[in-house]
């Protein structure tokens, strides 16, 4: 374990991306010889300065991450730009490109998966056995991770507590998968819809997406890693799987490295909209943890049920879930029943000072115009065809290599 940090001290992002050939926007399985081309020999991580790069799960994701904890935000979205066009840049010579969003409106998981053969391709292989990585809550999923660091049970139980209770509304600003082999699936946040059920051999793993009211490493072990160890024995007989690999909620606690992941965001169109959802999640974190809203007894006595209740209906409608439970919304200092959209412009306006320009020009487009799922939806005729679901995509793709929001 590396050096231990405070409360907000540091952050890590990651963002993952998908590999797609230019003119057809197919997927292309070859992130293996992405990283080739750069390392000048096949590696699975490469450090880029500021920024590094590596394999995921699939052949055709990569993910961008932090290298190492960082507490420059502001320079952050240009740096994971300048990589995406260097990355872009070597793509250029396979006609391919990179794809933003959570999932490709067109994959045919079945057809299209191939997983990585490479370095750890042993514990993909386990999770394939296990799982069948093959459909799309594997294979078809991108998303941004914020990583946020505690320094002692104190701080993990100041910053566990007020995850747990913004996880809800986390659809609510940065939904963007609503279309899955060529129709609208119903649900705003599709990537979320299968995360909850992927690993239903295993329940254990993901439980209820939201995590237990825990607030000790002790409790946790307990109550999270053990349940989740015994679950997995009969099927990992040789050791290879870690409980905080194996730990798949939608905010996961690393005590190997003192932090707490949150995995609930989907990617965005762009590094900018990206790391202004990741700003002011954090923004909101620090009042949340300075008890200013609502203190910490209050925030800890939630179970999961009535949260994932929330967090159910955010899946399908996004920002335009109308939150009725009273008690929750007084948790964020709100009277009488409101929408997620509502919910996260009084937030926004509570910290909004404190978020950089060029993110609150980006907060400001998505809390008007609506989640990136709302804006591909409104982008597309009401019976739309693969030619429309190409283009506006491809409008997606260029919103990545020109770092802009995806607008009317």
């Amino acid at each position: 374990m590396g050096k231990k940090y405070h409360l907000f001290e540091v952050y890590g992002i990651e963002l993952e991306y998908m590999l797609v050939k230019k003119s057809t926007l197919k997927v292309m399985p070859i992130v293996d010889e992405l990283l080739t081309k750069k390392n000048g020999s096949l590696t699975s991580d490469i450090e880029n300065g500021a920024i590094a790069w590596s394999n995921e799960l699939v052949a055709h994701v990569v993910e961008l991450k932090t290298n190492g904890p960082t507490s420059d935000l502001e320079n952050l979205a240009s740096n994971f730009h300048q990589n995406v066009l260097e990355i872009n840049g070597l793509l250029d010579g396979f006609d391919a490109q990179l794809l933003p969003t959570a999932s490709h409106p067109l994959m045919n998981p079945n057809t299209d998966t191939q997983l990585w053969k490479h370095s750890y391709s042993e514990v993909y292989e386990l999770y394939n056995r296990i799982f069948n990585c093959k459909g799309h809550g594997w294979s078809n999923v991108q998303s941004t991770h914020i990583n946020l660091p505690f320094f002692n049970d104190e701080e993990f139980e100041k910053l566990h507590a007020a995850i747990r209770i913004l996880l809800p509304l986390i659809p609510g600003l940065c939904a963007s998968s609503p279309i899955l082999e060529g129709k609208k699936t119903g649900f705003k946040d599709t990537r979320l819809e299968y995360y909850k059920n992927n690993q239903k051999e295993i329940p254990e793993m993901t439980g209820l997406v939201i995590p237990e009211n825990v607030f000790t490493k002790k409790e946790y072990y307990k109550t999270v890693f053990e349940p989740i160890q015994k679950a997995i024995k009969p099927f990992d007989t040789n050791n290879i799987l870690d409980h905080h690999f194996l730990n798949s909620r939608g905010a996961i606690s690393r005590f190997d490295r003192n932090a707490i992941e949150i995995r609930l965001v989907d990617i965005q169109e762009c590094p900018k909209a990206d790391v202004a959802i990741c700003s002011l999640i954090i923004e909101v974190l620090k009042l949340l943890v300075s008890e200013k809203l609502s203190s910490l007894s209050a925030q800890k006595t939630w179970n999961k049920e009535p949260l994932f209740v929330i967090l159910n209906s955010a899946i399908i409608n996004a920002e335009k879930t109308e939150i009725i439970n009273l008690d929750y919304l007084q948790l964020f200092g709100l009277k009488g029943t409101c929408s997620i959209q509502d919910v996260w412009k009084h937030l926004y306006n509570l910290v909004k000072s404190n978020i950089h320009k060029q993110y609150q020009e980006a907060l400001e487009i998505i809390l008007k115009e609506g989640t990136l799922a709302t804006r591909i939806e409104n982008a597309l005729p009401i019976d739309f065809t693969e030619k429309d679901l190409l283009e506006a995509y491809q409008k997606l793709a260029n919103c990545l290599q020109n770092n802009e929001l995806f607008t009317k």
